[in-house]
């Protein structure tokens, strides 16, 4: 049985970091850092905000608009970097106590910004198999909050930003099929970063001064693109739209460009929204659907990638139904 996305959203949070703030609080030049986040202002967590509630409101436009029933949702499923607040604490049970979802398993999947790709095959595997009539994966970071602003080695994580999405899984009424889904790991890289408590709180930290993390990324998502074409049968050619995590966009197109595929056929919301951590590539396809710039038939790869480091391509159809 074929399993697939029945409707997405996502919720921004209403707080907004700029480039000239991080420059003073870093010493940086302004320049430098625009290079790295693209935009001069992106959402962030407003004080009192959290991640998990904006998840909430998404989901709750997912349900409301397709008409699901909290009683129908077997599973939720919560990605992201497991940093949430309070600690030792399930953001999926909260969501589901929230939406009414009385009878559902509630658990977390942690594979930070590479969370959607193992989030979403665990919900098609579960529906597929007909365990839950739907599966709720709902996804939601406090990235910004995990930056050390006044550290100019942090740098590079400067464009982390804030925000969630809901997606609904089934195996009936999708509209988007999960065709194949290819992850992996290279462990070596394991120690690239890791955060340290400081005053209680969590800052990521670059460990060390090891080259070659962007030669790892372009390797392992081309080869994972491969994998996933390979296991459909299908070309690059056949690609219609690629989406990928907006870490860095040069990265981006530089992916493109070795993959052979056209810049047209991606989205580049950096200049938006920055980096929004596994929600990113929902993002994309939410408006790629709300823009009607999909059509009937379009194989549509989002891919992913998190610290571990960690990797992920999903491949969908897009199959809407007439109501």
């Amino acid at each position: 049985m074929a399993s697939g996305i029945v409707d997405l959203a996502y919720v921004l949070p209403s707080g907004t970091a700029r480039v000239e703030d991080l420059s003073r609080s870093s010493g940086l030049p302004a320049d430098q850092i625009q290079r790295i986040t693209v935009t001069p202002e992106w959402p962030v967590l407003a004080p009192g905000e959290q991640p998990w509630d904006l998840a909430i409101r998404a989901a709750r436009t997912v349900l409301d608009r397709t008409g699901v029933a909290p009683a129908s949702i077997g599973k939720v499923i919560y990605a992201g970097s497991g940093e949430w607040e309070p600690a030792f604490w399930s953001p999926a049970a909260k969501a589901a106590d929230a939406l009414d979802i009385r009878a559902a398993h509630c658990l977390e999947v942690v594979n930070f910004c590479n969370s959607a790709s193992p989030a979403l095959q665990l919900a098609a595997d579960e529906t597929a198999l007909n365990r839950s009539e739907y599966v709720l994966v709902l996804l939601g970071d406090r990235l910004s909050q995990l930056v050390d602003h006044e550290d100019p080695e942090s740098k590079a994580l400067f464009n982390f930003a804030d925000a969630a999405a809901a997606v609904l899984v089934g195996s009936r009424r999708s509209e988007f099929e999960i065709l194949h889904t290819a992850l992996r790991t290279d462990a070596s890289w394991v120690d690239y970063y890791s955060a340290d408590r400081e005053d209680f709180v969590t800052l990521v930290r670059r460990r060390g001064r090891r080259s070659g993390l962007r030669q790892a990324y372009l390797k392992n998502l081309a080869e994972l693109v491969d994998v996933t074409l390979g296991s459909l049968g299908r070309s690059r050619a056949d690609v219609a739209r690629l989406l990928i995590n907006q870490t860095d966009r040069t990265m981006h197109e530089e992916l493109l460009d070795d993959l052979g595929i056209a810049r047209e056929r991606s989205v580049f919301n950096y200049h938006r929204y920055a980096h929004q951590g596994p929600a990113d590539t929902f993002i994309a396809l939410a408006d790629l659907k709300a823009e009607g710039r999909l059509d009937p038939g379009d194989l549509i790869l989002l891919c992913t990638s998190g610290v571990g480091f960690s990797w992920g391509v999903t491949a969908l159809e897009y199959r809407p139904h007439s109501d």
